[in-house]
């Protein structure tokens, strides 16, 4: 009788690589970013805020190596998803080509995927 409406939730827009990095085996390319803040009337001390930084930082993953994920049996993550990595995981690196930030990670250092922010 009635249907079930079901809210689809959008795909992250595929990101094209314009960074002159190409991932290798293991190895995901992941770009940080800042999520957007709503402001709120409760400040928090710098030192609750600086405490999530201190334990994982936020990026989108850029590229994939060919290799990732291959012993498991679905992906944890595709090119455009937002995901979290601890904080000192890869490398640190600029793309030759766009003079970007990046960071090259391991594939089994993505692991949080983030589906909503708030």
């Amino acid at each position: 009788m009635g249907q079930t409406v079901r809210k689809m939730r959008a795909e992250p827009a595929m990101l094209v690589n314009t960074s002159g990095l190409e991932p290798l085996g293991h190895a995901v390319l992941v770009a940080p970013y800042e999520p957007e803040v709503a402001k709120s009337p409760i400040m928090l001390p710098d030192t609750v805020a600086d405490r999530t930084k201190m334990v994982a930082t936020r990026v989108t993953v850029i590229a994939i190596g060919a290799e990732a994920w291959r012993e498991e049996s679905v992906p944890r993550a595709k090119v455009g998803d937002k995901v979290m990595i601890t904080k000192f995981a890869g490398e640190m690196t600029v793309g030759p080509k766009d003079g970007k930030q990046y960071r090259v990670v391991n594939d089994r250092d993505l692991y949080v995927r983030i589906t909503e922010e708030a």
